[in-house]
């Protein structure tokens, strides 16, 4: 496809051999600079479904599913940073070469973040949408108990009727059909039609030890690309929240310590940015690296 020429319909479904792994990952295709989407925990490469469409025009988007995730193989170890970030550069290597910018949501942020720190010959630019600003103990959590109770694995159990309803309820803001056919790729359902995670309790399990015994505060200071730190600003009935707090202290704490980086609040909505606002998510995205050209 020629430059100028308008990149339209899905991305191409393809797959990469990384180490170990049978990598499955989603290529919106285009002729601009790579970008590398990393989705969250218990998530999928399709959490970008309805932002990537609005880069694509000036950047190519690449959405794995992580280890242990979507229809990448589930391995049983390797949810450490090290071979996280190890996977992401493997990736890379077979999509394009020199730097890419990374965008990261919640967890995939942390994943980013422990990227650019470990390999900055490959990161040109960071986007921590939700994510990579989790410390270990905190206000909210300061033990490790109280840590692993918040970041437990959320309610999948029942049909899909009985998960759709669930989850349709907490994601009343935006709950759409492309929404709903999202959040189906992240779970599997059963010869009794019992809906379950894809990510194993096992390995989320090593996930979360490791987000308590290495926060992303080690990476901070190791980070030197440009960096934008997305942030879901709270409905009005959460702006004095324990939690939101909580949250305001560790991206301002993010901000101070990640060399050059800054802070765009998205006002009144949720986690999944992505899915409530994607125009404003990708029009934030493009904003912050036009101005790095």
């Amino acid at each position: 496809m020629s430059k100028g020429t308008p990149h339209q319909g899905p991305p191409a479904d393809s797959w990469a051999g990384v180490e170990a792994l049978s990598m499955r990952y989603l290529d919106w295709g285009g002729d601009g600079p790579p970008v590398l989407a990393l989705h969250g925990l218990a998530s999928s490469a399709h959490w970008y479904d309805l932002v990537a469409p609005k880069l694509r025009e000036k950047y190519r988007i690449v959405a794995p599913d992580q280890r242990g995730h979507g229809k990448t193989t589930q391995a049983e170890g390797g949810y450490d940073w090290p071979t996280l970030a190890s996977d992401a550069v493997g990736l890379m290597d077979r999509v394009a070469t020199g730097r890419f910018v990374v965008l990261g949501h919640s967890w995939g942020g942390n994943v980013a973040i422990n990227l650019a720190a470990l390999h900055p010959d490959r990161v040109s630019a960071l986007v921590l949408i939700e994510g990579g600003i989790v410390a270990g103990p905190s206000r909210s959590a300061p033990t490790w108990e109280e840590f692993r109770k918040r970041l437990a694995p959320r309610n999948v159990t029942g049909t899909r009727r009985d998960f759709l309803e669930r989850i349709g309820s907490q994601l009343d803001m935006c709950w759409n059909e492309e929404v709903e056919r999202i959040v189906q790729t992240m779970v599997w359902e059963d010869e009794k039609g019992q809906i379950h995670d894809i990510l194993r309790p096992d390995n989320q399990a090593q996930v979360i030890w490791q987000m308590w015994h290495r926060p992303a505060t080690d990476a901070w200071p190791l980070i030197s690309c440009p960096t934008l730190i997305v942030v879901a600003g709270p409905t009005p009935d959460r702006a004095g929240s324990e939690r939101h707090l909580s949250k305001q202290a560790g991206v301002e704490a993010a901000s101070r310590t990640i060399k050059g980086s800054r802070v765009h609040w998205v006002p009144e909505t949720i986690h999944d940015i992505g899915y409530h606002k994607p125009r404003e998510l990708a029009e934030v995205i493009e904003g912050f690296l036009s101005g790095l050209d």
